[in-house]
């Protein structure tokens, strides 16, 4: 089943490399795709399960749901995860 969440802090192409890399090593997660312009994840899952485990990963790498608590320590989390991003592209 495909899903979509709008999500904070998404920055660059850094940002959407390690949000993909991250999300397909879930169990039950495929097609992940990032969109920058509009801050959103879209991905397959095989259940309610698997759309949990996503968006606790998201917020653990530092994009959290829009609507979510956006702390300083999350938005900190983002830069770290966008630079990893962007040396492992």
């Amino acid at each position: 089943m495909k899903n979509t969440f709008n999500i904070q802090n998404l920055k660059c192409g850094g940002c959407a490399n390690t949000i993909i890399t991250q999300l397909s090593k879930l169990e039950g997660i495929s097609e992940v795709e990032v969109n920058n312009e509009t801050n959103q994840v879209s991905f397959d899952a095989i259940s309610d399960n698997e759309i949990v485990n996503v968006k606790n990963k998201l917020s653990d790498l530092g994009y959290p749901i829009e609507g979510d608590a956006n702390s300083l320590p999350k938005k900190a989390k983002s830069f770290v995860s966008c630079a990893v991003g962007r040396m492992t592209k």
